[in-house]
């Protein structure tokens, strides 16, 4: 097949049973101008009734084959070839025209699919598989079709259905003429009644009667149609009136069929039989009996006014009178009374004319007199009404077989056997035999009508067993017209009342029926899942309240009461009664008696004397039935019948009897009234006994208590009001009543069975409704408490042992059925009832948590856990105990949520998680997974055995059970240890056994997942469990995502995983199908790609790719098959429309582009899938089209007022704000693809390389050039309308009003990502109402409930907008952060950053709003300025408006500091729940450190300018000194990453507050830092953490850095950095703390190593830690100078105990190798020394210690100069020795060339294409240079060459003036004279380049490029040193006083072994080699080496003075070597 074309017809998209659900209101289908958009397009097929489909026409057939067919909707589509032949095929097969047989493929293939399994079958080509595949579809259009004029016709009857502008504007289009469409209906009816089989049908049995199903199915729906059109739209005119009634006569009720021998079957039969029943009501609607019974409603006339009413047609009555009398067979009887009832009607229209007119005449005296024998002439209507009403006729057995069996009255049985009627049950339906049965009592009055209880049987079926939708309109309708019209019509009740007590049923269930309440649980007619489906609406509830009003007033004053009197007491001296008035005998009816004395009637009322009664029989036997005037309340008489139930089976406690004596005697004046009980009125018992009366008496009662509160108030305050004359004996009330005869009806097992099911139903059902009254419901609580026989153990009595057993036996589950329901009813009493419970009254609360939990208990352990292996008489009954018991777990679970602590029932809740989830056993679990996994098998069972009803039971029992498995994983999610997969997780992910999927291939095993995910594309489950289905595959997906290690995978459950994913994505592609189920499909897409890799790809490619595979997957391969659609495809080609959506739907885009995202999340798991999509321009511009589309401003969301949407309660401002919320989700999607995008692309390959754009980049950069456009996308996501008023107002008022309620109660346990933006987002509206509804007890309370909910959805409209305004400020945030490395780069973006950055913190500055919420959005705005400020960065050209910009920020950040409603230091203190002073610290360093830029730079900052960034550095160090000490303080007390983080930042803005170019003073910070103690603080914590970090080795590697120390010792380097700092620092015991701490002891034994095997490929922290100690000591020995020289003591200290390492570093040899960590600590502790040495001050009495110290330093840097020399001179050997320690320096390693000996040069040009060898040279020379000037500090070289020679500390000569250097030995003077002339080499090659020129980039982003000056620089530091030290050195040599050349020689070999052993060789030789030692240093030593030196200082001068040059010293420096040139020869050349 070829690809869907561009364009869509919704002819095509939308299949007839779509429009017919968008019509009936089961389905959205979008706006009403949509929908009559789809209506319109079909008017031309809709209008041809008799032939919707067409014929088979050349042009259609023309069309079809040149490729492009245009539909009526202009749409124009492409048809390929292999459509052609389908098309042609089927309209050859079905004889329909090409053009819709083309349609009709098209929408099959789109909305149906082909099965997997299409052209597998050998014996069948593809074209009889798509035959055979499409039939179906194509039989339920043609049916759907038909359907679709029903919603309209109904539509156009009720002005107020949503849909009758529609059907108003669309019916006179497809209908133009009325009377013409009935005719055409009703011939193409008739012609299918006659039509034959064509012949390419009939040799295929299965064929043959699948058609004839349907033509009469399609006859069927005909009627339903002509039904409706002849209900009002259509007038029933005479003509068409006698074609109907010829036509229902013809076809003898549709029984005659031409195929009636395929309809033998249990289906067939059924059709033939609702066809018929649609017949009679057809034929008693065109009668219209409702309107010929008015006064006016008949016409007779020769002019009439309406002359499209039959009766205005006189041949029409005629003839219509012919037809009728001729067909007086039984089964026309309905027809036959009904036009005996016209004649009545016109007969007495004739009576009271004056004259008849002649056009009429022949008609009334052929009809209306019947001729007879006797002298009496009868009206032939009356004989016509006695033939029908006769015994033998069967017109109530016929009436009540409809009204109890018949699909078109009992939803059950439509259910049951799959009827076609389109709407079973319909109010019409019922009108039409309500308007029939008012005829009949007015036609023959009731008290003549034969069979009497007959009657009762059909009022009672019509009026009360039904659903109470289908009832309520004619029971009201009954009361309010009926009622008032006349005497006929209450008749019925009257007899039955005139016979109350005595006949006490029939009035009872006569008015119970009439409550509107529909049938009862205990009706074999009620199916429960019926009852729910057709759960009663607001008007419905309105209706059975008036009908309920009506029966409880009718029952409250009864103006007769019936006795059965004895004839004995109408005699004698003590007569109670006496006859009045005497007829022909004694027991002649018409006698009147009254009687003698008071009585007490049951019920407590009192018949005065003389009291008139009329007689009702009299048999002539000893007793008489007399029927008094006397009004009473006939509900006590109903309580005396319960009250006289109990009281015969003794179980009223206390006494036996419930009444006094009767007496019958003669009583004196003011003696009490004779009191009659109820068996003394002659109460007649019929065969169902006593219980019986018990039971209609209970049965009566709840139906007009239940769910009517105020009413069962009155009611039972009526029962509870006693007479004043009443003695003190009273009975009990109906709450102790029902409960004793529960009690009775339990506590006594029968050996027989159990005959009390009615009864006991009867009274848990009233117990039920009780509960629902708050005056009552305490009654029953205590007594199901102190009561047994419903929840206990015991096995003698009670439930368990008498019910449940006598059930189990029958497998009916009534009594079960009501007791879960009485459950479930104690527990929405207990939920709905927290608030009105006194707060104090917490031994109320107790007992019923004690009850629920002993409720919930037995139905676990009684029910739930043994119920699927129970025998059941319907499958359906187990469906709803389970359905019934799974929703009571849920209801728990969702009004009780565990994630909330302050939820009311704490236990209950509890128990049901531990029970699902944490302590969870199989037989918990089994039964809810077990249910929905063999499912599918059962469901498809009761489809093929046509068990609808149950299968529509079980579809309820799957979404109960669905919603409870999610509501327990999705808590989970949430709870404590969620990574362990659940049981509830296992068994959904292990396979099941003994069941089937819906496919055709039966598996003994079937995996859970494997249904969910066939039910969500599964239709014959309804609408919910599809949407329940996906949400748990959600629930599920996400939860195991959390397992540790491996998740299970979702994919590996599926059986055909590529179908079932197909199957997603046709629903998520389908535009009509449900938009709760494509949003939730989509949500599932998007979590399974983001979790599951594998299904991942599945979705993104549609199908597997298993390169190379052979077999089964390379025949695939091979084949010629279309690849299926892919999600990834759907959602680019939804983009394509995005305009549309926006408008329109903009909840389905966002869906849609979070899949992208997250598409784009994954996008390097899917890069070879993508890249298409990434390089298509066309999609990234309708991307930035979508992030760069206006939101406008937002919308209100204060509601004030309700409004009705979709049929629910809504807020007047929530379809505002929904949509205002999903548009900015929807923009946020679009920037955080751009985002991810930019992430995904690729880096340079090369550094210097040009940064190349990624398209994403390049489309969307244009919205950045613009300042305007820029300010206006960032500003949407930095702008936050949340009010936190709203949330403070409602928590206040609920405090006050409700105390027992909190907002956290209320809070939605769905995830985010499932949940709904609107009123129900945040805080559960559902809960709030069901917390709330016994609350409102009066307009004040009502009031201040209804004002609550509209401040929660206000809450909730706010909290949404918030939601995704705080979206997308994340995702502009994170878009900036990937667009930083181009942004930086593009020219004047930077001025519109910062003035957008001045703008936000603008808004930050002036926040006042406060609360926890409002400090998250704090946090994400702060996020967002960093972000834009990162951007921006940091710049040292600033132009004068990005100044002025800049300064306008700091001035806000100053404000933001200081901002009392969202202060830095609540969040430092972590009151808030999001801390956002991390990012605040990063702005600060950010503005702190620009500022600093700005001050070196001249006239930029004014005074004004100075005086705001100083205002915002000392806010911010007061802050950063406060905030230190407080984390110094946490972090003694716990390891925390975050402290670690805050301590970070706050030492970085610390050191940069500190500077002193924005610190001018001190003295503010430090004095701050006394009071604070911050400096002891740091000490403290560092002498007590662990600086190595070892002691937590996971976190180590982890982190590769300890936590805190790093932090500690950086805050000490910028302390000593300031000299006052430093003073400060050194008082506060430095040196105690860095003596002392975790790593002191490895020091001072010389352990500290560079790396730790612990720590591989990352240098060791205590290395790292230690070198930092030296630093920051040196640094503070630096910053006190020789002022404070006692601290130079104290740091030797420190040097002798560190010594063991110090030695070690120096100790370092050419040998050895070398790394870059060891060169820094090598560095370290020369600069320490140094700093010693030039802290010494020059006293003639010295410290020991330090002398000490330096002497030994001397004696170690001579030894590891003259290895420096050696390295600096063979850098080739050096470069081999270094050895890599982190990742970096082994990847620079990688890129260094090999060297090669041209290196050993030391030429720039060698050093730049070997930059790592350069900067080990240069660290070198630094070591080199520090050493040099350490020992010239020591030697005090300066005072030689300033003082004079006495003055020389000529003991610090120790230099050997001679030219050897040996590598073993210290250094000599050859050795200063090489490494200076090294030196001299490579300055004289640096200062022929540019000073800028870089020599080695920077390795790490720590790291700056080593360039030309910074190497000048050093190496002329190190040549200045050694000429320093060596002349130095020379001259005091020369000026020992004890100068010995053998001296010298001895001080030379003592530092050589071999000079050593050369000694020890020698020792027996005369001294003659000392001697011509000496001798040589005599005579060579001056001029050599002073010629020597003066050759350097000769060679280095005009170098050093170039350096100047480069150095940028414009003046030039001092010339040192003129300085040492004149020292040399005036010191050493001229005294030799």
């Amino acid at each position: 097949m070829s690809r869907e074309s561009s364009q869509r017809s919704g002819l095509i998209d939308v299949t007839y049973q779509q429009l017919h659900s968008f019509l009936s209101g089961r389905r959205d289908g979008g706006s009403f101008e949509q929908i009559s958009s789809k209506l319109t397009s079909r008017i031309s097929q809709l209008r041809n009734v008799s032939k919707p489909y067409g014929k088979p026409t050349p042009a259609s057939r023309k069309a079809v084959e040149s490729g492009t067919v245009t539909l009526a909707d202009g749409c124009a589509i492409q048809v390929d070839d292999a459509s052609k032949e389908f098309a042609i095929a089927l309209s050859t097969h079905f004889d329909i025209d090409e053009i819709r047989a083309f349609m009709l493929l098209r929408s099959f293939l789109y909305n149906e699919g082909l099965s997997m399994n299409s052209g597998s079958s050998s014996d069948k080509s593809l074209v009889e598989e798509l035959i055979t595949a499409i039939t179906p579809f194509y039989y339920s259009e043609r049916l759907f079709l038909l359907r679709l004029f029903l919603p309209l016709f109904r539509a156009q009857e009720d002005p107020a259905d949503p849909l009758h502008a529609i059907a108003s504007e669309n019916l006179p289009k497809i209908i133009p003429d009325g009377s013409a469409f009935a005719d055409e209906l009703l011939a193409e009816y008739l012609r299918k009644t006659q039509e034959g089989i064509s012949t390419t049908i009939s040799e295929d049995p299965r064929a043959a009667s699948r058609w004839a199903k349907q033509n009469c199915k399609e006859q069927l729906v005909m009627l339903e149609v002509l039904f409706w059109t002849m209900w009002g739209y259509v007038p029933c005119d005479g003509q068409l009136v006698v074609k109907l009634l010829e036509a229902a006569y013809k076809t003898n009720l549709g029984s005659s069929q031409q195929n009636a021998t395929l309809l033998l079957d249990d289906e067939g039969a059924q059709i033939l039989q609702d066809i018929a029943a649609l017949w009679i009501l057809i034929t008693i609607e065109i009668l219209e009996l409702e309107r010929v019974a008015e006064p006016d409603g008949i016409e007779i006339s020769d002019s009439p006014a309406d002359k499209t009413f039959y009766t205005s047609s006189p041949e029409s009555l005629t003839k219509i009178h012919e037809l009728v009398t001729s067909n007086s067979s039984n089964q026309h009887a309905c027809t036959y009374l009904a036009w005996a009832f016209v004649l009545s009607r016109l007969a007495t229209k004739i009576q009271d004319m004056k004259e008849v007119p002649e056009s009429y005449r022949s008609f009334f005296d052929s009809t209306l007199v019947q001729p007879t024998r006797g002298k009496e002439r009868e009206p032939i209507h009356v004989l016509m009404a006695r033939a029908t009403l006769s015994n033998g006729v069967g017109l109530f057995q016929l009436l009540q077989t409809l009204l109890t069996s018949s699909p078109l009255f009992v939803t059950a049985a439509a259910w049951k056997t799959g009827s076609t009627v389109t709407d079973p049950n319909a109010i019409a339906f019922r009108s039409v035999l309500k308007g029939f049965l008012m005829g009949i009592v007015e036609l023959v009055p009731v008290e003549l009508i034969p069979d009497f209880d007959s009657l009762v049987e059909v009022w009672i079926a019509l009026f009360g067993r039904s659903e109470s939708r289908s009832v309520a309109g004619i029971c009201r309708q009954y009361w309010q017209s009926d009622w008032r019209q006349g005497v006929a019509r209450r008749a019925i009740l009257d007899v039955a009342r005139s016979r109350f007590p005595i006949h006490f049923r029939p009035l009872v269930r006569l008015l119970r029926a009439m409550t509107a309440s529909g049938f009862l649980d205990t009706d074999p007619l009620c199916s429960t899942s019926s009852a729910e489906y057709s759960r009663s609406v607001d008007n419905d509830e309105a209706e059975q309240d008036v009908c309920c009003q009506h029966v409880f007033h009718y029952m409250d004053k009864l103006p007769t009461f019936s006795l059965v009197i004895p004839l004995s007491s109408c005699t004698g001296p003590n007569a109670v009664y006496e006859k009045v008035q005497y007829g022909p005998s004694a027991s002649a009816p018409g006698l009147t008696y009254t009687n003698t004395r008071a009585i007490r009637l049951p019920g407590g009322s009192i018949m005065p004397p003389r009291s008139t009664g009329r007689l009702l029989s009299g048999d002539g036997g000893d007793v008489v039935a007399v029927c008094w005037q006397h009004e009473f309340n006939g509900w006590k008489v109903v309580l005396d019948v319960l009250t006289e139930y109990v009281t015969r089976r003794r179980m009223y406690t206390g006494t036996t009897d419930l009444y006094q004596d009767v007496t019958f005697g003669r009583t004196g004046p003011g003696s009490v009234p004779l009191t009659l009980r109820l068996e003394d009125v002659g109460m007649e018992i019929d065969d169902g006994g006593d219980e019986a009366l018990a039971t209609d008496a209970l049965d009566l009662i709840r139906s007009v208590i239940q769910e009517k509160p105020l009413l069962a108030e009155e009611l039972l305050e009526s029962l509870e009001t006693g007479d004043s004359s009443q003695t003190e004996t009273s009975s009990p009330d109906l709450v102790q009543l029902t409960t004793m005869i529960l009690e009775e009806a339990l506590s006594r097992p029968q050996p027989r069975g159990f005959s009390r099911t009615q009864l006991v139903t009867s009274a848990m059902s009233v117990l039920s409704a009780l509960l629902t009254l708050p005056k009552y419901s305490l009654r029953v609580w205590l007594y199901i408490r102190s009561a047994t026989v419903l929840f206990g153990s015991s096995r003698s009595s009670g439930f368990t042992s008498v019910a449940l057993p006598a059930e189990r036996v029958t497998g009916q589950y009534t009594m079960t059925l009501s007791l879960l329901y009485l459950v479930q009813q104690l527990l929405q009493e207990a939920f709905t009832s927290v608030l009105t419970m006194p707060p104090d009254n917490h031994r109320l609360k107790q007992v019923k948590e004690e009850v629920l939990m002993r409720a919930a208990n037995f139905v676990h352990g009684e029910i739930w856990v043994e119920h699927l292996g129970w025998k059941y008489a319907q499958l359906g009954d187990r469906c709803e105990i389970g359905r019934r018991i799974s929703s009571f777990y849920a209801y728990i679970l969702t009004q009780s949520p565990p994630a909330i602590t302050s939820r009311p029932f704490p236990a209950l809740s509890q128990a049901v998680i531990d029970t699902f989830l944490h302590k969870a056993t199989t037989s918990t679990i089994n039964p809810l997974v077990s249910a929905i996994a063999t499912s599918p098998n059962i469901l498809g069972s009761l489809y093929d055995a046509r068990r609808f009803g149950d299968a529509r039971r079980l579809i309820y029992l799957l979404e109960s059970h669905l919603q409870l498995a999610r509501l327990v994983l999705n808590y989970k999610r949430i709870a404590p240890n969620n990574n362990k997969p659940t049981l509830l997780e296992q068994a959904l992910c292990a396979k099941v056994a003994g069941a089937a999927g819906f496919s055709d291939s039966a598996r003994a095993r079937v995996d859970p997942v494997d249904v969910l995910a066939t039910f969500v594309k599964e239709r014959d489950v309804g609408t919910v469990v599809p949407l329940e289905a996906v949400r748990v595959l959600h629930a599920l997906c996400a939860s195991l995502s959390l397992a540790i290690p491996s998740p299970p995978t979702i994919i590996g459950h599926l059986s055909n995983p590529e179908a079932t994913v197909a199957s997603f994505v046709r629903i998520v592609q389908h535009p009509y199908e449900e938009f709760s189920l494509r949003s939730a499909v989509w949500s599932f897409i998007s979590l399974a790609v983001d979790k599951e890799p594998a299904l991942s790809k599945l979705l993104v490619t549609g199908e597997f790719r298993i390169p190379g595979s052979g077999g089964k997957e390379k025949v695939r391969e091979d084949g010629n098959e279309k690849k299926p659609t892919s999600a990834l495809e759907v959602a680019t080609d939804t983009l394509g429309h995005w305009k549309d959506l926006w408008e329109a739907n903009p909840q389905l885009l966002a869906a849609v582009l979070h899949f992208l995202h997250v598409v784009w999340q994954h996008g390097l798991e899917h890069q070879s899938l993508i890249n298409a999509t990434r390089q298509n321009e066309g999609f990234w511009n309708r991307i930035a089209a979508i992030a760069r589309e206006e939101l406008g401003p937002d919308p209100d969301y204060t509601a004030d007022s309700f409004v009705m949407l979709d049929d629910e309660r809504r807020s007047n401002l929530h379809q505002a704000v929904t949509i205002q919320a999903y548009r900015g989700m929807v923009k946020s999607y679009a920037v955080r693809i751009i985002a991810q995008d930019m992430f995904l692309h690729p880096p340079s390959n090369r550094p210097t390389a040009p940064l190349s754009q990624p398209l994403s980049y390049t489309t969307f950069i244009p919205s950045f050039k613009g300042h305007d456009q820029l300010n206006e996308l960032i500003l949407e996501g930095a702008s936050s309308c949340y009010d936190p008023s709203l949330y403070d107002k409602i928590a206040e008022q609920l405090s006050e009003r409700f105390p027992g309620l909190s907002l956290e109660q209320l809070q939605s346990q769905d995830p985010i990502a499932e949940r709904e933006f609107g009123d129900d987002f945040t805080f559960s509206l559902k809960l709030l109402r069901s917390r709330l509804q016994q609350c409102a007890i009066d307009e004040e309370k009502a009031s201040s409930v209804e004002d609550i909910e509209i401040q929660v959805l206000s809450l909730n409209l706010n909290l949404s907008l918030t939601h995704a305004q705080t979206s997308m400020a994340d995702a502009w945030q994170f878009l900036l952060k990937q667009m930083l490395p181009y942004l930086r780069v593009e020219q004047g973006v930077r001025p519109s950053l910062l003035g957008l950055a001045s703008t936000i913190s603008a808004d930050l500055a002036h926040e006042k709003r406060q609360g926890d919420m409002m400090a998250n959005i704090h946090g994400i705005r702060l996020d967002l300025l960093l972000s834009v400020l990162e951007v921006a960065w940091f710049s040292t050209t600033d132009t004068d408006a990005e100044i002025q910009f800049f300064m306008v920020l700091v001035g806000n950040v100053h404000e933001i500091l200081q901002n009392e409603a969202q202060p830095p230091s609540q969040s430092f203190l972590g009151k808030i729940t999001v801390a956002f002073h991390r990012t605040l610290l990063q702005i600060l360093y950010f503005c702190i450190r620009q500022s600093r830029n700005l001050g070196l730079r001249p006239k930029v900052l004014n005074a004004a300018k100075r005086l705001t960034i100083t205002g915002l550095v000392e806010a911010t160090i007061n802050l950063v000194i406060n905030a230190l000490r407080l984390t110094f303080d946490s972090a003694r007390t716990r390891l925390d990453l975050d402290l670690d983080r805050d301590m970070e930042l706050l030492v970085a803005v610390f050191e940069q507050c500190t500077r002193p170019d924005v610190s001018i003073s001190s003295l503010l910070w430090l004095t701050r830092c006394q009071e604070t103690d911050v400096i002891k603080s740091s000490l403290g914590l560092l002498a007590h953490t662990d600086i190595g970090g070892l002691s937590d080795l996971p976190l180590l590697r982890a982190r590769r850095l300890p936590l805190y120390s790093p932090h500690i010792l950086l805050f000490h380097m910028a302390l000593v950095s300031i000299p006052s700092g430093a003073e400060r620092f050194a008082s506060e015991g430095v040196v105690a703390a860095y003596s002392n701490n975790s790593i002191s002891s490895t020091i001072s034994e010389g352990f500290i190593d560079v790396v730790l095997p612990e720590l591989p490929g990352e240098r060791s922290p205590a290395h790292r830690a230690y070198c930092s100690m030296l630093a920051i000591v040196a640094g503070v020995v630096f910053a006190l100078g020789r002022q404070h020289h006692f601290f130079s003591a104290e740091a030797c200290g420190i040097v002798q105990l560190y010594g063991k390492q110090i030695v070690r570093a120096l100790s370092w040899s050419i040998g050895d190798p070398v790394t870059l960590p060891l060169l820094e600590e090598m560095e370290q502790v020369v600069n320490l020394f140094y700093a010693i040495a030039e802290s010494v001050p020059p006293t003639t009495n010295p410290d020991p210690v330090v002398t000490k110290v330096l002497r030994v330093f001397s004696t170690r840097a001579l030894i590891l100069l003259q290895q420096l020399n050696y390295a600096l001179t063979h850098p080739n050997h050096l470069a081999s020795l270094l050895e890599p320690v982190t990742p970096e320096e082994r990847a620079a390693m990688e890129k260094e060339p090999i060297t090669t000996s041209s290196l050993s040069r030391l030429g720039v040009m060698d050093l730049q294409k070997h930059p790592l060898t350069a900067r080990l040279v240069h660290r070198m020379f630094r070591l080199s240079s520090s050493i040099a000037s350490t020992l010239v500090s020591v030697s005090r070289a300066y005072d030689v060459l300033l003082g004079e020679e006495e003055e020389w500390p000529v003991h610090e000569a120790l230099i050997v003036p001679h030219s050897k250097v040996v590598l073993g030995e210290p250094t000599s003077l050859g050795t200063l004279l090489e490494l200076a002339n090294c030196s001299l080499d490579v300055l004289r090659h640096l200062v022929n380049r540019p000073p800028g020129q870089e020599i080695a980039p920077s390795a790490s982003v720590k790291e700056v490029p080593l360039d030309v000056r910074q190497a000048t620089i050093t190496t002329r530091r190190n040549l200045e040193a050694l000429l320093v030290y060596a002349v130095t050195q020379l001259a005091m040599w020369l000026a020992k006083p004890d100068f010995d050349p053998a001296a010298a020689e001895m001080e030379t070999d003592e530092h050589n072994p071999h000079a050593l052993e050369t000694r020890e060789s020698t020792k027996g030789r005369a001294p003659r080699a000392s001697l011509t030692l000496a001798e040589r240093l005599r005579r060579g030593m001056t001029g050599e080496m002073a010629a020597d030196l003066h050759a350097l200082l000769t060679r280095s001068k005009p170098v050093l003075a170039k350096s100047d040059e480069v150095l940028g010293k414009k003046d030039g420096g001092r010339d040192i070597t003129q300085v040492l040139s004149r020292f040399l020869n005036e010191r050493v050349v001229a005294p030799a």
